[in-house]
């Protein structure tokens, strides 16, 4: 243990990895990105975050924070710093059954949430991945499997316990800190740490889930009909597109409309996804009847030295058709990046845009483009993708915060528009004056 520690070990009682430790080079990388922080904290208690966030303001070092760790652009590592790892505050427990009110730790999964509510026939709307973090997804929105019918993930947070930069825990809700609750509800890691959430969770049944499948040269029919049918289908029918998969033939994969009908009535499932069947040739269909958290998935981290570098945007009714059309046909070119697309709407675009800090409700879809390999074939493919997002931009707005690889000033204008950024600007002012919590889509104090 270095000097620069003896301090503060009096008050921290959970492990500290440091470079040369047992299992440093497995704490020192988050999900994706690989680092060399001087620090890994794993708090064991809410006390112990309070401790590690003392002691990066006083010795100056830069400050990460780490839930699951999957974020696309490694704010979870640093180089040379501390890096705050929240994986033992990952408690799950209903604290009241009537209200179906579930307290969650901070550095808790998807998965871990999934798993504990099921015997009790409860979930919460978020992602679709089980090692994904509650923590990061929650905080910048929640595009899950029941978005349509229950809203992002954030839209069932009623409270939060959070770590300012002043090492103060402060509970935010609509009656408490309300102004710091709002910005926690899509401003990201910008304002504290989360070290534990309160949801309203909702009873669940199985669901209907799978994949229906087309060939890939009915994309731009099967495209459009699924975002026409989407407009209307029921509430309780989520769906994603993905199409120009390079591990399954690039330009040459099948269009794979996934589905997830939130149900357990198979009339009504099959009268609900039917039309979806009728969209084209269909080449493979496993939709199944299956337990909610079964749905979500396993994440594999990819080799060393591969990278993927994703992009994102929101898609108004308007443009619509536009954007499916290019979509469809950069998928068939041969230099095509992976494309997904998202519906959202439904419960989403209830709530007018400034109810919190995730502003872009009225959008009716969600797409990402996702380029994968080593640095130099990256490199190569830039120039195609920033001519495919060219065409795009004219038609497109925003970006979504968790599929983003890199955090630039135009990433944050993009996903904060103006009178959003300069209300999160006045919060970040007054809860973290200096910046502290600045490895982010970074919010500068105002």
């Amino acid at each position: 243990m270095s000097s620069a520690f003896e301090s503060p070990r009096r008050d921290f009682r959970g492990d500290i990895i440091e470079p040369g430790s047992a299992g440093y080079e497995s704490a020192s990388r988050s999900m994706l990105v690989s680092g060399s922080p001087a620090y890994v904290l794993r708090p064991a208690s809410v006390a112990d975050v309070q401790a590690g966030v003392r002691f990066a303001v006083s010795t100056g070092l830069v400050l990460s924070v780490r839930g699951g760790g999957h974020g696309f652009a490694g704010f979870g590592t640093n180089d040379g710093g501390v890096v705050l790892d929240l994986g033992e505050l990952a408690s799950v427990e209903i604290i009241d059954k009537e209200r179906h009110l579930v307290r969650i730790g901070g550095g808790a999964t998807w998965g871990q949430v999934a798993d504990a509510l099921a015997p009790h026939g409860l979930a919460i709307s978020a992602g679709d991945t089980r090692t994904v973090g509650v923590g990061g997804l929650t905080l910048t929105g929640g595009i899950g499997w029941k978005v349509r019918k229950y809203g992002l993930a954030l839209d069932n947070v009623v409270a939060a316990e959070v770590v300012t930069a002043n090492g103060e825990l402060l509970r935010a809700s609509a009656a408490e800190n309300p102004e710091l609750f709002w910005a926690l509800r899509g401003g990201g890691g910008n304002f504290g740490i989360v070290t534990a959430f309160e949801f309203v969770a909702h009873p669940t049944t199985d669901v209907f889930f799978g994949t229906i499948t087309f060939p890939a040269s009915e994309a731009a029919t099967v495209l459009q009909g699924w975002a026409d049918y989407l407009r209307s289908a029921p509430e309780e029918l989520t769906s994603i597109v993905d199409l120009a998969n390079p591990f399954a033939g690039g330009s040459d994969a099948p269009v794979e409309i996934q589905v997830a009908f939130d149900g357990d009535d198979p009339e009504l499932a099959a009268r609900v996804l039917d039309p979806i069947r009728r969209l084209g040739t269909v080449v493979g269909d496993d939709v199944v009847f299956k337990p909610y958290a079964d749905v979500l998935v396993d994440f594999a981290p990819p080799p060393p030295g591969i990278q993927l570098v994703t992009r994102s945007a929101f898609v108004d009714t308007a443009s619509v058709p536009g954007v499916l059309r290019i979509l469809s046909e950069v998928g068939a070119s041969a230099s095509a990046p992976k494309i997904s697309v998202r519906s959202v709407g439904g419960a989403v675009s209830r709530l007018p845009d400034d109810a919190t800090a995730y502003a872009h409700r009225q959008a009716e879809l969600m797409f990402v483009t996702t380029t994968v390999g080593p640095p130099p074939a990256i490199e190569t493919a830039r120039p195609a993708l920033e001519a495919i997002w060219v065409r795009l931009a004219p038609h497109v707005s925003g970006a979504y915060a968790n599929f983003l690889a890199s955090a630039t000033e135009e990433d944050v204008a993009a996903i904060y528009p103006p009178r959003t950024y300069q209300r999160l600007a006045a919060v970040k002012r007054q809860y973290d004056p200096g910046n502290l919590f600045s490895r982010n889509h970074n919010i500068r104090p105002l």
